[in-house]
């Protein structure tokens, strides 16, 4: 970095700053853990009891009205145009009238899982829907996993409308793994453990819904990446320690990251805590034993209260930091976005990130950044 941060933030850097962050000096390996999953294997699924009962349907005046034990909300899943549902009501408004049509409401309980009504119904000139005959319920059952080998797991259920598809989705899933059936390791990064309480969902295409839960086993080997670069916003500005001043309260600034510019070099260590990294100072391509850190207010000689600098690598949350799904970088002391504020100035955690993208970074290999 070539530029005068210090007059241009309009303060002071002592040679040597002290703080409680500051405990230990030893820094953390150099190589982050990741991982490349070989399989996957579920117990039984446990199903969820429906927590609906006794529904039923019948006429209003020009209306048609629902009624049930434990149902927390109605929803409309297809109707002819103009059909709304409103509560537990079915009503028309610029209906086209018909004499045969089809309507089909699901009643949720509190837990997501729905029974499907199938109503036929008749639709007059004047917006006056009325249903005909008994509606059919319709409700899915015994959900599980039936193909649990080959390192993927398969799941079915059964729709008591025999010619309806089921869909299957699975949630509360470990970070590293996506929704699929069958769920599988393939490209999956998850760490290797066990994982209770993963959720399975088989939704009927009349938007009948049963959830399961199970748990998951992941299998996988650690796989070695490229962890000596810099995380790069789209801008090419990554972190940077001010003119390269190795100690414990250096300030962290925005700046080209390039393979020349020792100060935009950093190792990135595996975090202590769950999904987090650590950025370490490694100008040299060593380790420095110095890391990126929020104080969250703790350096009085910070220029900005959550205002990025160096710290004596150590364990704590303030260190830690957690790339969101969008790119961004959260601090888990804090909860704050790291957020640049132009290039030159010092990187800080602010709750929200800025608008104009500079916030999303993508780690990048030392030898990938520009010369």
């Amino acid at each position: 970095m070539h530029i005068k941060l210090r007059t241009a933030l309009g303060i002071g850097i002592p040679v040597v700053l002290g703080s409680a962050l500051a405990v230990g000096v030893a820094a953390f390996p150099a190589n982050a853990t990741s991982y490349q999953d070989t399989a996957v294997s579920a117990s039984s699924v446990t199903d969820e009891t429906l927590g609906v009962s006794g529904l039923a349907v019948t006429n209003g005046d020009a209306q048609i009205l629902l009624s049930g034990t434990g149902v927390s909300s109605w929803s409309l899943h297809s109707a002819p145009s103009g059909v709304s549902i409103s509560g537990s009501m079915i009503q028309c408004a610029g209906c086209t009238a018909v004499s045969s049509a089809q309507v089909v409401v699901d009643a949720k309980d509190s837990n997501g899982n729905a029974e499907a009504l199938v109503i036929s119904v008749v639709i007059t000139a004047d917006n006056n829907i009325q249903k005909t005959g008994t509606p059919t319920a319709v409700k899915v059952t015994n959900l599980t996993d039936t193909d649990n080998s080959n390192g993927t797991v398969t799941f079915s259920a059964t729709s008591s409308a025999s010619s309806n598809s089921i869909t299957y989705a699975e949630s509360s899933l470990p970070t590293g793994l996506s929704s699929a059936n069958p769920l599988t390791y393939s490209g999956g990064t998850a760490v290797p453990g066990s994982y209770s309480n993963v959720k399975a969902t088989a939704t009927d295409s009349d938007g009948a819904v049963l959830n399961g839960t199970f748990t998951l086993t992941v299998d996988g080997n650690v796989a070695v990446t490229s962890t000596y670069g810099n995380y790069v916003n789209k801008f090419g500005n990554g972190f940077d320690v001010y003119q390269q001043h190795e100690y414990a309260g250096a300030l962290i600034a925005g700046w080209t990251a390039t393979q020349a510019d020792p100060a935009t070099h950093f190792i990135l260590n595996n975090g202590t805590h769950s999904g987090a990294v650590q950025l370490e100072y490694a100008p040299t391509g060593s380790a420095s034993g110095l890391c990126v850190s929020d104080p969250g207010g703790g350096w009085g000689s910070d220029p900005l209260p959550d205002g990025l600098i160096l710290a004596n690598c150590n364990t704590g949350p303030w260190q830690q930091f957690i790339r969101q799904s969008d790119g961004t970088l959260k601090n888990v002391a804090t909860g704050l976005y790291v957020n640049p504020d132009g290039t030159g100035a010092q990187l800080r955690g602010e709750p929200s990130t800025v608008s104009w993208g500079g916030a999303v970074y993508t780690w990048t290999a030392e030898s990938s950044l520009p010369n």
